[in-house]
């Protein structure tokens, strides 16, 4: 397992401990979010995770929060960016009440599993070394911009719905390496960037504290941990309280 920043090790204390000691009337990790539009992004065309030949936004997608509970008041409400997991999902055109959990435990429908910690930090090394706020900035995005957004999202939907290769060296978002239903692959986008980013990961680099937002039956989304995490988890009502919250995964 690569090494984990402060932030991920503390909520994932911090949502272990709401597991173990949950106690009657505690409220939910929680956030009332609708789909608020786009930052940078892209239309490839996908096969596998779903789709069949089929156009899927490729990017960044914006989430306005309007209420939460427990660790979801770690996000000021208003738009959050985020990237889509479930591509066979459609994304939440009114107001729904969404759980928050670690990657590593939300299970996805369509691979029929949860996404387990290897993967779950090969999403974190990714977004911690290529990831650009800059996607989600407000405004017009260039050229380039809605390019590697584009790219970034397929490297995500790579790590989630193929097999775990061998090596990262073995990516390829252009090719279904996944015997059976499963697997995944693009067309019509800056593969070559989404390929070299992959390659670069070694499980050991560095990991951005992410989070899923996950509904059943609506679009599951990977978002990051606003900072600094700490300082806003322990203010949400003392340690004591944040503890004896209850996980709904």
């Amino acid at each position: 397992m690569g090494r984990l920043t402060t932030g991920t090790m503390l909520l994932t204390i911090l949502l272990a401990a709401v597991s173990l000691f949950p106690v009657p009337g505690a409220f939910a990790d929680t956030v009332d979010i609708v789909h608020g539009g786009y930052g940078a992004y892209g239309a490839a065309t996908v096969w596998g995770a779903g789709h069949e030949g089929n156009v899927a936004m490729a990017g960044v997608y914006m989430l306005n929060k309007t209420g939460s509970t427990g660790i979801g008041d770690t996000w000021s409400n208003g738009l959050i960016p985020g990237f889509c997991i479930e591509l066979h999902e459609p994304i939440p055109q009114v107001t729904q009440t969404y759980n928050v959990g670690m990657p590593d435990d939300v299970y996805n429908s369509h691979i029929d599993d949860v996404l387990g910690s290897e993967k779950a930090n090969y999403l974190r090394e990714l977004w911690d070394a290529y990831y650009d706020p800059a996607w989600a900035s407000g405004g017009s995005y260039t050229d380039q911009q809605n390019s590697t957004a584009e790219a970034f999202a397929t490297a995500i939907w790579e790590i989630i719905n193929e097999d775990l290769p061998a090596s990262p060296l073995d990516w390829d978002v252009t090719v279904d390496g996944t015997p059976g239903t499963g697997g995944f692959y693009a067309e019509n986008l800056d593969s070559a960037t989404a390929n070299k980013w992959l390659h670069a990961l070694t499980g050991t680099g560095g990991k951005a504290d992410l989070l899923v937002f996950s509904y059943g039956g609506s679009q599951d989304f990977l978002v990051a941990v606003p900072e600094p995490a700490t300082i806003v988890l322990l203010g949400l009502g003392g340690s004591l309280g944040l503890f004896a919250r209850r996980r709904r995964l």
